[in-house]
């Protein structure tokens, strides 16, 4: 009988070492699945991006923000120059104190006619009243006086009293008239007065329409000095809210547009996990299960986070994240936000995987690739 040759038996023992290590690969070093209720998946993180942008345009003046740096909601990074607005903001403050000043005055003139005018009528009353009795004292002298001289004529012409009483009597008869007719014209002269101060409503009237105008000129000058403040206040540009600048896009002595982006602001308190789940798995995941991230940076100190967006439509695995034999599949975008951040120390653009948790006693597990 022939013996076999020495090589086959060699190589008929290594193909045994090499099935006897494939079954010990597959039986303790291969990676246990993941436990079920769990689906992993892996992306980068995002955040919400505010683009800060300045209402008008302008020329920057002053920058206080690079990227990296820190920021808190209304800190200014950066201010326009505001030289011609400013000039503005003055001669419009100069002209709202002067219309100020106008009206002050009107008004307080006003309120002095208010208060002066009941006395002025009762006055002109007093004094039309006084020189009524006084008319009517006058006129009863002036006829008495001539009643008196007419009877003096016919008894000096009769002779029976001297004509020189006659004379005398006849020149106070003329005196009691002129009397009486200047009574008589101070009552028309009083009179006068008095519808000249019942006339000081009209007056009032018109001083206070001349207030009104006035008040109406300075409201309209004080909406132009808001006005100007505000355009002076948009070429301070603040952060909409806190987080980190991710992007400075423009430079000290740079002229910028209206509505040009100046800084890209991401939140560091609101971020999340952009994931893709197969279609396969899709269906197990809906909006407000749990979830936990793991960087590479905290392997053992996974996020906690929470489903917050699902995509509707399905699309094509992205080149950047699966291997170009999955790029084919179908996946559906999945948003992770983190319930908190701590520290920081999440960052856009960090890759992370992560692990949804669709059933609720399933126990946590880190991602199995």
């Amino acid at each position: 009988m022939k013996k076999p040759f020495p090589s086959t038996w060699l190589a008929a023992g290594l193909l045994l070492l090499i099935v006897l290590a494939a079954a010990a690969w597959w039986l303790w070093l291969r990676t246990p699945p993941l436990p079920e209720g769990l689906v992993q998946a892996n992306g980068r993180i995002e955040g919400d991006n505010f683009i800060v942008a300045g209402k008008g345009p302008g020329k920057v003046a002053e920058l206080l923000a690079r990227e990296g740096d820190s920021v808190e909601r209304g800190q200014v990074l950066a201010r326009l120059d505001d030289a011609q607005v400013r000039a503005k903001v003055d001669q419009a403050r100069h002209a709202a104190a002067a219309l100020q000043a106008q009206v002050q005055a009107a008004t307080t003139a006003l309120e002095v006619a208010r208060k002066d005018l009941p006395l002025a009528i009762q006055t002109a009353e007093a004094n039309l009243a006084h020189a009524r009795a006084q008319w009517a004292s006058a006129r009863f002298s002036a006829e008495q006086a001539a009643r008196d001289a007419e009877r003096f004529r016919r008894l000096a012409e009769t002779g029976t009293v001297d004509r020189r009483r006659y004379e005398q009597m006849a020149l106070a008869s003329e005196v009691a008239a002129n009397q009486a007719r200047s009574a008589e014209e101070a009552v028309r002269v009083a009179e006068r007065q008095l519808a000249q101060a019942r006339l000081g409503d009209e007056r009032l009237g018109a001083k206070a329409d001349e207030v009104r105008a006035l008040a109406a000129q300075l409201d309209q000058a004080r909406a132009g000095l808001a006005e100007a403040e505000s355009v002076r206040a948009d070429l301070t540009i603040a952060a909409p809210a806190s987080g980190i600048v991710t992007q400075r896009l423009v430079n000290a002595g740079e002229v910028v547009a209206a509505g040009s982006p100046l800084f890209d602001i991401v939140d560091l308190d609101r971020l999340y996990l952009q994931v893709y789940v197969p279609g396969q798995a899709i269906g197990k995941v809906r909006l407000g299960l749990p979830a936990r991230v793991f960087t590479d940076a905290f392997p053992d100190d996974p996020l906690p986070a929470t489903v917050r967006y699902i995509a509707s439509q399905a699309q094509f695995t992205p080149k950047e994240v699966q291997t170009p034999d999955e790029r084919v599949k179908l996946v559906y975008e999945v948003r992770l936000y983190l319930d908190a951040n701590p520290q920081h120390r999440a960052t856009p653009g960090l890759p992370a995987d992560a692990v949804i948790r669709w059933q609720q006693d399933a126990p946590w597990a880190r991602p199995r690739w």
